[in-house]
């Protein structure tokens, strides 16, 4: 019998520390992923625009101040050579958890977004943006929901965007009970962008994530659904600490 309820504590520990803290999250999106208290997380995303030769290099990084409040920045940087201004600008943006319900099938929770757009060119303005992110995880699926709207100060133009993520656990079909093990999931995303002056532009995204406890690898290809000219390619790579 004490064999028993140690095997059941151990079930319960490792669900509340493994799959509370899934490392799931959207290809394109960088703002539904919780942080513990002291955490942090760092994401290195390659994307290539492929007729339009266009190479990306994005740098994300997130801090926990506690379990609910979390800082994220963002900084793109263009590594081709046909333009001369190839910094983009810092993404500032502080997250908290308003809403959280959390089960033994999963989660569900809601967090509001708010911060600012500070450009690294004189050319450019800097903007105020705000938004929310919504995550539901129950078993073997996860979507997250988040959009965002940037309201440009002085000659900056507006613009915004959203973002709908299903991700599925293709494997494990069911959790061990005494060790975490890696996880593959698969990614399907429809992705909108829109700025001041243009019709938005839909973007579907398809992609698979490998995940491990303190890194994952995870890629795609996302394909502009009213715009045939281009399509891109992400590969990224997350590091847990």
């Amino acid at each position: 019998m004490k064999r028993i309820k140690l095997r059941i504590l151990g079930f319960i520990f490792f669900e509340l520390c493994f799959i509370g803290k899934s490392f799931s999250m959207g290809l394109r999106s960088f703002v539904a992923l919780p942080v513990e208290k002291g955490g942090a997380i760092v994401r290195l995303q390659l994307e290539r625009a492929q007729k339009s030769d266009i190479d990306s290099f994005i740098s994300n990084a997130a801090y926990g101040f506690s379990a609910k409040q979390t800082l994220l920045l963002g900084l793109p940087y263009r590594l081709s050579a046909s333009r001369d201004n190839r910094r983009g600008d810092v993404s500032l943006l502080y997250r908290t958890i308003t809403w959280q319900q959390d089960r033994r099938s999963g989660t569900d929770r809601l967090g509001l977004l708010a911060g600012t757009v500070l450009s690294t060119e004189k050319e450019r303005d800097n903007a105020l943006q705000m938004g929310f992110v919504f995550t539901h995880v129950n078993d073997r699926n996860e979507i997250d929901i988040d959009t965002l709207y940037k309201s440009g100060m002085a000659n900056r133009l507006d613009n915004g965007r959203y973002d709908l993520s299903w991700q599925y656990r293709l494997i494990p079909a069911e959790y061990p009970a005494w060790a975490a093990q890696h996880q593959l999931n698969s990614v399907l995303e429809l992705n909108g962008r829109w700025r001041e002056g243009m019709t938005m532009t839909q973007q579907l995204t398809i992609g698979l994530q490998w995940i491990q406890q303190k890194w994952v690898i995870e890629g795609g290809v996302v394909h502009d659904l009213n715009n045939s000219y281009e399509q891109r390619y992400i590969l990224s790579t997350r590091f847990h600490f």
